[in-house]
């Protein structure tokens, strides 16, 4: 068996692997699996990841853990907030058009901080002075607001709108990314992790998974 034979490749595929993965994370059976020597020497000339994950730089979303996959499956790109900047966008480009993945997972999940601190902003009380806390809570702004108006106004509301136009601004940004999903060879799903669960819930797809 080839070093990569084991890799998903086609977007139903990669998703229903990291769906598979979730589930043995959430009952407590995982399986570790590549993990081990022979696969890190393995992989330490090429990568070859079957999905890209763009999430919140929260200490509890460790990808690898909670998907339960190994070295070298997922390309994983990770900011407070999961907030899109064109490094982001960049970096993801780089996983669909020089890596090939099929999927494109972007997840955001419950009781974010980044989240309650652009809600704390538009109230008047965000304590942070930071000035680059102050330009991530800028970028969020817009989807709060828009979540508020809407009449959505719990943080766990708030944060599946965000997902949704994160998933939004980056198929209409990226020209490499909406043609790989035309074209059938790509889909992006957005989705929350409930953190005292460990499960993943998908709120958005663009593209088959099917």
């Amino acid at each position: 068996m080839t070093e990569h034979a084991h890799r998903p490749s086609t977007p139903a595929d990669a998703w229903q692997a990291i769906k598979d993965g979730n589930e043995r994370f959430v009952t407590g059976s995982p399986a570790h699996p590549r993990q081990d020597i022979d696969r890190r020497e393995s992989v330490a000339e090429q990568q070859a990841p079957f999905a890209a994950l763009f999430g919140c730089a929260d200490s509890r979303l460790s990808a690898e853990i909670i998907f339960d996959v190994g070295l070298g499956d997922l390309f994983v790109v990770r900011n407070a907030g999961q907030v899109l900047a064109e490094t982001i966008l960049g970096s993801l480009e780089y996983a669909v058009e020089v890596l090939g993945v099929p999927l494109i997972l972007i997840l955001g999940h419950d009781e974010c901080g980044a989240v309650r601190a652009t809600i704390n902003a538009t109230e008047g009380t965000l304590s942070a002075e930071g000035e680059f806390i102050h330009d991530l809570v800028a970028r969020l702004t817009p989807t709060v607001t828009n979540s508020q108006a809407a009449g959505r106004i719990l943080i766990d509301e708030i944060t599946e709108d965000h997902v949704k136009d994160t998933v939004d601004e980056l198929v209409s940004r990226s020209g490499v990314i909406s043609k790989a999903i035309a074209a059938g060879k790509l889909a992006v799903v957005g989705a929350n992790y409930r953190l005292s669960l460990g499960e993943i819930h998908p709120i958005i797809v663009v593209g088959d998974v099917a």
